[in-house]
C-alpha cells in the first residue's frame, strides 16, 4: 500500500509543480532523460541479477509480447478506420499495448496475491515488458514519429543505442555473477527513482483540459489495455495453453495493469502525441485500480 500511496503522491506532486510554476517548462524532458539513460538501465542491472528462470514462468515472459503484438494488430486498423493522425496512431499502439508490470504490477501482486508471487512480476517486467519496449516499442515509435519513415538500419541503430537495451544485455551476461555489495546498493537506489520521477513527469505534463479533444483515442487505447487485451491473454494463456492456478492468475492480472509509464516516456520522447500519452497513463492508472479489482474477482475462478 505504501508504494501505491507514493505513486499517487508523486503524480499529484507533478501536477502541483506545474501549476505553481516552480519548475521550468522543459522539466519533464530532463526527468525523462534521466529515467531512460540512468534509471531504467539501473533497474535492468539490479533486478535481473540472480533471477532463476524455470519452465513454469516461460509463458509469463511471453505475455507482454503477445499483448503487444495483438494490440498492434487490432489497434492499427481501428486507428486507420477512425482517421487518427500518424503520431496519435503510434501513441495508441505503443502506450495502449504495454502494461505497467513493474511500478504498479509488482506492488499490486504483493497486495492481492502475496509477496511469494512478486518474482513472477519481476521476470515478466524485465524479460518481457522492457525487452518488448526496446525492440517492438522503439520500432513503432520510429515508424510513427513525425518526418520521413526511417529505414530498417536506422531503427536497428536506435534499438542498439537504447540504454535500457544495452543494460539488459549486460544484465543477462552477468545474471549469475554476484555483484559487490556497493554496486548492488547503488543500482537498487537508482532503480527505485524510476517510478517516482516517472509519475512526477506524467503529472507535470497532464492537461485534463485536453481530454475533450482526445476522448476517442483514449477510449480505444484504454479499452484495449484494461479490458480487451487482458481478456485475450486469459483466452490464450489460461484456456488454450492451460496455465492454471495462481501463476496463471498473476500473469493475466499483470496484463490488466494500466498503461506502461516507460512506453509513455518513449512516446513523448518521439513526439507521438505527448498529451495523449500523458492522458493514457494519467487517467489509466487511477481507473485501473477499479478494473483490477474486477479482474481479481474474475480470475478467482481460474
Amino acid at each position: 500500500m505504501a508504494n501505491i500511496i507514493l505513486l499517487i503522491f508523486c503524480f499529484i506532486a507533478g501536477i502541483v509543480l506545474r501549476l505553481s510554476g516552480r519548475m521550468p517548462d522543459n522539466a519533464s524532458a530532463v526527468l525523462n532523460g534521466f529515467i531512460i539513460n540512468i534509471g531504467l538501465p539501473a533497474m535492468a542491472l539490479a533486478y535481473l541479477n540472480g533471477i532463476t528462470l524455470s519452465a513454469d514462468i516461460g509463458l509469463a515472459i511471453l505475455v507482454p509480447w503477445v499483448l503487444f503484438i495483438l494490440g498492434a494488430a487490432i489497434l492499427w486498423p481501428v486507428c486507420r478506420l477512425l482517421a487518427f493522425s500518424r503520431p496519435t496512431t503510434g501513441c495508441v499502439i505503443l502506450v495502449g499495448s504495454m502494461a505497467n508490470t513493474s511500478f504498479l504490477g509488482i506492488p499490486l501482486i504483493e497486495a492481492y496475491y502475496g509477496p511469494q508471487w512478486m518474482s513472477v512480476g519481476v521476470v515478466m517486467d524485465q524479460l518481457g515488458s522492457y525487452i518488448v519496449l526496446t525492440f517492438l516499442g522503439i520500432t513503432v515509435a520510429r515508424i510513427f514519429a513525425a518526418g520521413p519513415r526511417p529505414k530498417p538500419r536506422e531503427i536497428i541503430g536506435t534499438i542498439l543505442r537504447f540504454p535500457p537495451f544495452l543494460a539488459t544485455v549486460l544484465a543477462l551476461i552477468l545474471i549469475s555473477v554476484p555483484y559487490p555489495d556497493w554496486l548492488s546498493v547503488m543500482l537498487e537506489r537508482l532503480a527505485v527513482t524510476v517510478a517516482p520521477l516517472a509519475l512526477v513527469s506524467v503529472g507535470f505534463q497532464l492537461r485534463v483540459s485536453e481530454v475533450r479533444g482526445k476522448v476517442v483515442p483514449l477510449l480505444v487505447g484504454l479499452g484495449y489495455k484494461l479490458f480487451l487485451g487482458p481478456a485475450l491473454m486469459l483466452i490464450i494463456f489460461v484456456w488454450l495453453l492451460g496455465s492454471k492456478g495462481t501463476i496463471g492468475q498473476v500473469m493475466i492480472f499483470e496484463a490488466a495493469m494500466a498503461p506502461m509509464i516507460g512506453a509513455s516516456i518513449v512516446a513523448m520522447d518521439n513526439d507521438l502525441d505527448p498529451s495523449l500519452a500523458t492522458l493514457l497513463v494519467g487517467l489509466g492508472v487511477p481507473l485501473s485500480f477499479l478494473t483490477l479489482a474486477l479482474w481479481f474477482q474474475v480470475l478467482g475462478g481460474v
